[in-house]
């Protein structure tokens, strides 16, 4: 298997290192906006959210007059990312202490829970700690002004949607609407699996912003130098034994790394539809099991040279409390090897020695992605690597789901290219002007670009590039254009630019070019690859190499800037299967717009120039075939207005 991405890192050490409060970088600019009513702090796992809150919800009830500062998790097992902390120890002036019987992140009593949530919301305690569930329970049992003078964090704020389904988001609207509490949301992806948005525009405009990405985290590290994002396509099932070369779990796990194992959902078409029997094959693939410890329920297997591992099966219900509560107190490299899971082990869980994450199946959420590729991305002395491995069922022609298999394959790799965009280094962008000056590092010229003009512009580009790509790379139109179905033009001109609109409708047109240059220019830039030559710079762009000094708007617009989705289709696949995909792609057309009828034009003109010919509806080329249904399409235009 080889990566399809792999980006290196500079160990500076920057994002791990603490200054005279105990405050790492991410929490440093989390705390400069502690007045804030309403903020969203936006980081990558292991950033430290979990202590940056600490430090915001202190200075809230000692410095800015709340009476009480309530954390709320998903999942019980996350609480313990909220216990007690002696934080003055570094120079901060309070200390986080919560009394046992506010931790509400405990197994079982749900009607207590929200009793102990009303006996606090009436006492004088000022921290609490509960799950997502407890707060939508006492919520319903309380009146809203209650929740007035009080601090509310809720971690993983992706779990809240605009939806009016959506009990979580019913109770923050509320809240924001009816009370005077102050709101900290914290994530490390603010954009969903579906198409629905976490917050309304109107609400969203009222939050402040605080972002810190995958590079800065990544980067600033001791330890991490690299990660890799590879695929694995596999026929049949995944850990099949019918031929012991071409297992494919065994041909992607390494048991001398530290790995954590995702085993497909049951309702996916991977999954034999039972989970248990898929637990033991891979506990045969790993070696000969041993035994299964009763306190802990970690089960103990030999490898075929003698070596013991440590296995946590995660899927099995029964004893899985004992086995997670194991897991919460691993101290060494040697106490645990391997995780076997389903649901779980994902956001929130830390296991700071994981160097690989293999999850087998289609993931649809680019954030369980996010999440799970969170996993093994945290610093540690045993890894200088850290990898993340999808195996994907290849596409079957016999397969009378073979529309939804080319589907599901085509949005795996499209998530691949999200991650790629998130773990890029970051660059700036402004106009090129005449005689200019020396350009700051970083930052690179280019002609015709257009600059925010408002702050409107500015704060979207700031803050929320890496939630418009995910919009867009969730976009079937534009998952067809990588595969490459679209002319890039029309990516880059229509479709991009409609997304943006339906996202910030009260953007002008200007402001969503600026927004739209602004997103395509990054999304090209920063995953190509640059050298120097002599005192000059290169970048490579649509296979050649530019010149940086020579870069304009129209040669970037003239690239799809998620192609790779193409390129990594025509390496991995025999021709039949790439045939396959193409036609399953071409099945599902694509209705033209007057937009993209008018950047199709002239590229229509210059074929047909070219070519000597028109073009052909049954050519294979499928930007040949697009230009044939564009002119389709223009004659009718034509015909209908009488022309």
């Amino acid at each position: 298997m080889k990566n399809i991405i792999e980006v290196n890192y500079q160990k500076t050490g920057e994002s791990t290192s603490i200054n005279n409060m105990g405050m790492r970088a991410m929490q440093i600019r989390a705390f400069e906006a502690r007045n804030s009513q309403y903020l969203l702090l936006k980081a990558p796992p292991a950033s430290g959210k979990s202590r940056a809150l600490m430090f915001l919800g202190l200075d809230k009830l000692h410095n800015q007059g709340l009476s009480k500062a309530i954390v709320v998790v998903p999942e019980r097992s996350i609480g313990g990312s909220f216990a007690s902390t002696k934080l003055t120890e570094n120079g901060f002036f309070a200390d986080w202490d919560i009394k046992p019987e506010n931790n509400l992140c405990t197994q079982g009593g749900d009607k207590s829970k929200v009793q102990a949530f009303k006996r606090f919301m009436e006492g004088d305690d000022q921290i609490l700690v509960c799950t997502h569930a407890t707060l939508r329970f006492a919520f319903e049992e309380l009146n809203d002004n209650i929740f007035n003078n009080t601090l509310i964090a809720i971690d993983e704020f992706h779990h809240i949607s605009a939806d009016a389904d959506n009990i979580l988001g019913v109770v923050l609207k509320s809240l924001m609407d009816n009370t005077t509490a102050h709101i900290v949301a914290m994530t490390g992806s603010y954009f969903r699996g579906d198409s629905v948005p976490v917050l309304t525009p109107k609400d969203e405009a009222k939050f402040d912003k605080v972002s810190f990405n995958y590079y800065e985290q990544l980067n600033g590290y001791t330890y991490l130098k690299s990660l890799g994002i590879g695929y694995h396509f596999y026929k049949g099932r995944y850990f099949s034994k019918d031929d012991e070369d071409n297992i494919a779990i065994k041909q992607v796990l390494d048991t001398d790394k530290k790995t954590i194992i995702h085993i497909p959902n049951v309702n996916s078409s991977e999954s034999t539809k039972d989970k248990y029997d898929e637990v033991d094959a891979i506990i045969d693939i790993i070696g000969e099991y041993v035994s299964k410890d009763e306190q802990t329920g970690i089960i103990t297997i030999k490898r075929h040279d003698g070596k013991l591992l440590k296995v946590a099966d995660l899927v099995e219900e029964d004893g899985r409390d004992k086995v997670v509560e194991y897991l919460r107190h691993i101290k060494t490299i040697d106490d645990l090897d391997i995780i076997i899971a389903l649901g779980m082990a994902k956001e929130g869980f830390d296991w700071q020695f994981c160097e690989h994450a293999v999850t087998i199946g289609y993931r649809g959420s680019l954030t369980e992605i996010v999440q799970i590729l969170g996993r093994c991305t945290r610093d540690s002395s045993n890894k200088t690597h850290a990898q993340f491995t999808n195996l994907i069922a290849q596409p079957d022609a016999q397969d009378p789901e073979v529309k939804t298999a080319v589907n599901n394959m085509l949005k795996a790799i499209t998530a691949s290219l999200l991650m790629e965009q998130i773990l890029a280094p970051n660059f700036k962008f402004k106009t090129k002007q005449e005689n200019e000056e020396i350009v700051p590092t970083g930052t690179l010229s280019i002609s015709g670009f257009k600059e925010p003009s408002t702050a409107k512009t500015k704060a979207i580009i700031d803050n929320d590039l890496v939630d418009l790509k995910a919009a867009i790379l969730q976009d079937a139109k534009v998952i067809a254009g990588s595969a490459g179905k679209v002319d890039p033009e029309v990516v880059n001109k229509v479709l991009i630019p409609k997304i943006i609109q339906t996202k910030y409708p009260d953007l002008s047109k200007s402001e969503v070019e600026e927004v739209s240059q602004h997103l395509v220019v990054d999304s090209v830039i920063s995953t190509s690859e640059i050298k120097e030559v002599g005192d000059k710079k290169f970048i490579r762009m649509a296979d050649k190499f530019v010149n940086i000094e020579d870069l304009n708007i129209d040669l970037i617009q003239s690239i799809n800037p998620f192609q790779k989705a193409f390129e990594i289709l025509s390496k991995n696949f025999t021709v039949n299967v790439l045939k396959l995909i193409k036609e399953t792609i071409e099945a599902t057309k694509i209705n033209m717009t007057q937009e993209e009828a008018i950047v199709l034009w002239p590229k229509l003109k210059t074929f047909t120039r070219q070519a000597g010919r028109e073009p052909s509806l049954e050519s294979r080329n499928l930007i040949e075939k697009r230009l044939a249904e564009c002119l389709i399409y223009i004659r009718e235009q034509r015909r209908r207005a009488g022309i």
